[in-house]
């Protein structure tokens, strides 16, 4: 993740960069030096070098990376492609607010490939909640003219999904409604931001109150029997996946590996910066792309070095009955000042409530598959209502410590009855 610009032309009030305990973007330049992008481009080519990849991806940021202007983001894509080494490909993509994009931002991403995400997080009311100007004016309206021209034929290709952080305060199903109406072909729905020391919005620490996870529960049932799919939701196509014994899309289910290196406009080297979140110390590493290689800094315990997997984990975590598809939540969410990492999520009881609705609904699906596939041809199978509750122990038979259905659950042929819901959606 390359931190193009250090600044924000939103004061969104829940943004993790600049409302949180890590304050040291005050400190850096407002934009990324030519430079420090050949920098850059030189440890990123050593490294794919040294290691044989042919493949590295790198997310555009901030702040607000379009603030940099197309002619910095020209510049620092063209620097970063002619360092790599022969054949090696450079995924570019960049998570904006939105209110900048245009068409010839557009003619950018068409000219480099780069995939367009943005932030938005609902409809008018919602997302101007919170994604508001300095001067409180609400940034609704920008955004939705800049989706539009998004999702027009011509531009769509380059369209990754929208980025919604959840709110409470707002109407789970007015939400992904409202988002629907753009027509994104992916969304990304985040748990905002806390952890036990600075707890979110709305959650009492240690209580057994699972509000984020009703509210996540109520989106998956409208989300899950619609078919076909509107858009695919990384959070619940990746819970599917862990239930079913495969593995997640994202780093806040089911035992990620630490898989993000930032690098700030300073050329300072830092591991996720969700970890800006916790405290002042987590992100520092004290390493710079001008002094230390990539390796150097993915032993550091930051990035790759650090520890993962159950024995990472609190021992009520290991302990629990869908560790595997929970995986402890997201690392920043764990975190207790004084006391590191070592903890549950802060959100471990709306986790619970969100894996155990879906294990019981796959299950119940997995169950009129076997039904399915085990009646001779010609008769009729019983059903038990897909896509609703299991019975009761019906959650059971989804093994939440282990992958007993991936192999069984879903015969080999390509046009056998796997249920139409499970049917992949475009994948951008």
């Amino acid at each position: 993740m390359l931190k193009v610009h250090s600044r924000c032309n939103l004061a969104c009030d829940h943004c993790y960069v600049y409302r949180h305990a890590d304050q040291r973007w005050r400190e850096r330049p407002r934009v990324i030096a030519p430079g420090t992008v050949a920098q850059v481009a030189r440890r990123l080519g050593e490294h794919l070098a040294r290691h044989g990849h042919d493949r590295v991806r790198v997310v555009l940021h901030g702040g607000e990376p379009l603030l940099a202007g197309p002619a910095v983001l020209d510049r620092t894509i063209r620097t970063l492609r002619a360092a790599l080494p022969p054949g090696a490909a450079l995924d570019i993509g960049v998570q904006t607010n939105g209110v900048l994009l245009d068409e010839e931002f557009l003619a950018l991403c068409h000219r480099h490939d780069i995939d367009v995400g943005v932030s938005l997080d609902g409809d008018r009311a919602a997302n101007d909640r919170h994604r508001r100007y300095a001067d409180g004016r609400g940034s609704f309206g920008d955004v939705a003219a800049a989706l539009r021209l998004l999702a027009r034929d011509e531009h769509r290709p380059r369209w990754a999904g929208l980025l919604c952080t959840i709110d409470l305060a707002n109407d789970p199903l007015r939400v992904y409604d409202s988002l629907l109406a753009f027509a994104p072909p992916r969304l990304d729905l985040l748990l905002p931001h806390g952890n036990w020391t600075t707890p979110p919005p709305g959650l009492r620490p240690g209580g057994s109150e699972t509000p984020y996870g009703d509210w996540l529960v109520a989106v998956f049932d409208r989300w899950y029997p619609t078919t076909p799919r509107r858009t695919g939701i990384r959070l619940f196509e990746s819970l599917i996946a862990l239930v079913l014994g495969g593995r997640s899309g994202t780093r806040a289910l089911g035992f990620a590996e630490p898989d993000i290196m930032t690098i700030e406009t300073d050329g300072t080297i830092e591991g996720t910066d969700t970890l800006k979140t916790t405290d002042d110390a987590s992100m520092r590493t004290g390493l710079d792309v001008f002094r230390h290689s990539f390796d150097e800094a993915l032993r550091h315990p930051s990035l790759a070095g650090r520890p993962t997997g159950p024995a990472a984990l609190a021992a009520e975590c290991r302990a629990c009955p869908v560790l595997s598809a929970c995986g402890g939540g997201l690392y920043a969410h764990r975190f207790r000042a004084g006391a590191g990492f070592a903890h549950p999520s802060v959100y471990c009881p709306d986790l619970f409530r969100l894996i155990r609705h879906v294990q019981r609904t796959v299950a119940a699906d997995v169950d009129d598959l076997r039904r399915a596939l085990a009646t001779p041809a010609g008769a009729s199978a019983p059903t038990a209502g897909a896509g609703g509750p299991a019975p009761a122990g019906e959650a059971a038979r989804v093994a939440p410590n282990g992958p007993a259905l991936t192999a069984k659950a879903a015969p080999a042929e390509p046009d056998g009855p796997v249920p139409a819901r499970w049917a992949a959606p475009d994948r951008r």
